[in-house]
């Protein structure tokens, strides 16, 4: 997808100003997480962010890759793994992995575009790429990461002029910068 290189640089600008609580998705309104799996080839943990789908006591994840023909990396290291960690809201904690395939997969698919209708745009884009779904659980289902998984937790009782709050200012700027380039 178009500008994907520039969103996510900007998450990580995000992600680094707030010590990994928020993502430029969180700014947009929709969850966001940053998953730590261990590289199938490598051995190595390798850290992403994504958009996630809340769903009950568990999170989905899509593997739409903005679009792209290819699967996304952290799914083909995600399908290898048992385990991962899990960092949202404010929490990280471990998770197990579930590769969700056939009916199972048609129900969270239909979770998924409910919740956020562009993965049928990104599916168009990939050309019918069927899109690997993965269903996360935490390993200690905690109240604290059930309220982080759902976006329940409580607002911060500090200031809005926290580093956070001007992070988001600086990349909303910078996004309306590079729109008005484009125009």
């Amino acid at each position: 997808m178009h500008g994907s290189g520039t969103i996510l640089a900007s998450d990580r600008l995000v992600r680094r100003a707030t010590r990994g609580r928020h993502g430029v998705l969180d700014i947009a309104g929709l969850p966001s997480l940053e998953l730590t799996v261990v590289g199938r080839k490598t051995g190595l943990p390798r850290t992403t962010s994504l958009l996630y789908v809340p769903n009950d006591d568990s999170i989905l994840l899509i593997g739409s890759n903005w679009g792209s023909t290819q699967h996304p990396s952290w799914s083909a290291n995600l399908r290898s793994a048992a385990t991962a960690v899990v960092h949202v809201g404010g929490r990280r904690f471990p998770v197990t992995v579930t590769q969700i395939t056939g009916v199972e997969r048609k129900r969270s698919w239909d979770t998924a575009v409910e919740f956020w209708p562009g993965y049928e745009m990104e599916h168009d884009l990939s050309g019918g790429r069927t899109f690997r779904v993965f269903e996360l659980h935490p390993v200690h289902p905690t109240p604290p990461h059930m309220a982080a998984i759902r976006g329940t937790t409580p607002p911060p009782t500090r200031s809005p002029y926290t580093r956070p709050a001007l992070a988001a200012a600086a990349v909303t700027v910078a996004a309306l910068w590079w729109r008005s380039r484009r125009e």
